[in-house]
């Protein structure tokens, strides 16, 4: 769907990017300064690379040695920007229409009711951007783009000026509108809480380069990366399913590849597919399996690998049947003897899931 390889000089700063991605969400995480937006620049035709080629949907938007480089008007994508970039002066509806009429006659329309009633727009429609909330008018940016029936969406960081409950409000848009337009994404993001609910690919940057690229799952389950995904909030991200809902004691049972794991209720209905992250310092590590407490989750696994740390704690990869992470203390370590190879139980309370780290598996 998108083939991108890239070399450009941006003042003093070097890029060199080179990537592919299929439908779905493709994120680019990494620390500011990484080159995200300037890569996702270059993407929309903002910004032109010093030499490589963009290649979206079998479309040729760049190509430096063709001398192809079409104007952003005609690459046919989409950006919704950290700011809404609303007309101030049109009301949402007329907002939402001038994407419409940026959309070409050789591609089908986009259902304006449809994107209206995704984004719960129709309380909005005749109001002026300045009357809204933050949320309110990313929506708005988020539904103009979308109609303007684009190739693909370029997100960059869309939630990063808002604060954390208009954040949750908007999340739960974005996962519906990429399942119900089947529109592929390209989201910019340093926040790991994002890229696990959004996700299906995650790519990270560093430096102008790129340090790794994969399967949510895969990637945030490396422990070479914690330096760029963050270690105090370093964790596993565990691709589930929806199995049971025990009303008598508040629980929802999901099912992954390593067992089953209880948490507090859910309202949600059996066979919802949902990626959780389950952080580190969350999971505890025993030789024999624990009897007489209290804690509902116990994985037997193997150690795969142990991180190299000078604090007093360390970092733990076992197999689970799904990567899990552990983060103890390195008094433990040499006690229990956790060595990669050894055969332990993770336990995981059911309470320290955190909700803002679950997200539907559009995947």
């Amino acid at each position: 769907m998108l083939e991108l390889d890239l070399t450009a000089q941006v003042g003093g700063f070097n890029i060199k990017a080179a990537f592919q991605a299929g439908s779905g969400v493709t994120a680019l995480f990494g620390p500011s300064g990484a080159g995200k937006t300037s890569l996702v620049n270059m993407l929309a035709g903002l910004l032109r690379p010093d030499s490589g080629r963009i290649v979206v949907q079998g479309n040729v938007l760049f190509d430096s040695r063709q001398g192809i480089d079409l104007p952003p008007e005609h690459r046919r994508l989409g950006y919704v920007f950290q700011e809404s970039r609303l007309f101030p002066h049109f009301t949402v509806a007329s907002n939402l229409s001038y994407g419409r009429r940026l959309a070409t006659k050789s591609r089908a329309l986009v259902d304006f009711d449809a994107v209206v009633d995704l984004l719960a727009l129709a309380p909005l429609l005749t109001r002026r951007p300045k009357s809204l909330s933050g949320g309110e008018r990313q929506r708005v940016a988020i539904g103009r783009a979308l109609l303007a029936a684009p190739r693909l969406l370029l997100m960059d960081e869309p939630l990063a000026n808002l604060d954390a409950p208009r954040r949750s409000e908007i999340l739960p848009f974005i996962e519906k509108l990429r399942r119900q337009f089947e529109i592929s994404i390209v989201y910019v993001s340093h926040n790991m809480d994002e890229i696990v609910r959004l996700a299906d690919q995650l790519i990270v940057m560093d430096n102008g380069g790129i340090v790794a690229q994969g399967p949510v799952d895969e990637i945030t389950a490396r422990l070479d990366l914690r330096p760029l995904t963050g270690r105090w909030d370093a964790g596993a991200v565990l691709t589930t399913r929806v199995t049971a809902q025990d009303q008598r004691d508040a629980l929802t049972r999901l099912s992954f590849q390593g067992g089953d794991l209880w948490l507090p209720q859910l309202d949600l209905t059996i066979g919802t597919p949902l990626r959780i992250r389950v952080r580190a310092r969350d999971v505890s590590l025993a030789l024999t399996p624990p009897k007489g407490i209290s804690v509902l989750n116990v994985f037997a696994g193997q150690v795969i690998e142990v991180g190299e740390d000078d604090g007093p704690q360390v970092d733990v990869l076992v197999d689970i049947g799904s990567p899990l992470w552990a983060r103890i203390t390195k008094r433990s370590q040499r006690e229990l003897g956790i060595v990669p190879g050894r055969k332990v139980h993770a336990l995981i309370k059911a309470m320290a899931v955190d909700r803002r780290g679950l997200g539907s598996d559009a995947g």
